[in-house]
């Protein structure tokens, strides 16, 4: 009976210790986060899976063009690609992105620029990002919701950055 007892009081602390460390996992080192919408598209699809990396900002900055969940709302998390740094002019001009009136290309915009007939993928504007915020927008740029609507958003809002899509299986990537 003894040898049941201490053979059940071992399972019970494995089994704790296993609960502990998936938790410790969960809320401070990564999180799952499901893709909502199609404000991501072509770089995430509806319903894609992915893995918010929560340590990545406390040992780091944030970086122009990760890929981050924020809180946007008490309700509700968005994901979208880090265009602006704090202190950073931005502008949007004639489909072309200008940082500190530097221009960069956004390879990820490709697919949907090449099917953009009617005016363009982006719509002109022009912000200084203040400190202590960044300045989000989706790669689907005429459906998101984002910096041009709910204005920059501050660092301290950031879970993290996600780059890995783990479901559907057959769709497990890295993203950029």
């Amino acid at each position: 009976m003894t040898r049941q007892k201490n053979e059940l009081l071992e399972w019970l602390k494995a089994l704790a210790i296993a609960v502990i460390l998936a938790a410790v996992i969960r809320y401070f080192l990564f999180a799952p986060i499901v893709v909502d919408g199609y404000s991501m598209m072509p770089t995430l699809q509806d319903k894609d899976r992915m893995l918010v990396n929560k340590i990545g900002y406390l040992i780091g900055s944030p970086k122009r063009f990760d890929i981050v969940v924020f809180h946007a709302t008490e309700e509700k998390d968005y994901i979208k690609r880090i265009i602006g740094l704090p202190g950073d002019h931005i502008e949007y001009k004639e489909d072309i992105l200008f940082i500190n009136g530097k221009s960069y290309t956004e390879p990820y915009l490709d697919t949907y620029k090449q099917d953009v007939f009617d005016g363009p993928l982006t719509e002109p504007f022009e912000i200084v990002v203040p400190e202590g915020h960044i300045f989000v927008m989706g790669d689907n740029r005429r459906y998101s919701r984002d910096s041009r609507h709910i204005g920059p958003v501050p660092i301290d809002e950031v879970l993290g950055k996600t780059n890995m899509v783990y479901w559907p299986f057959a769709d497990i990537r890295l993203v950029d």
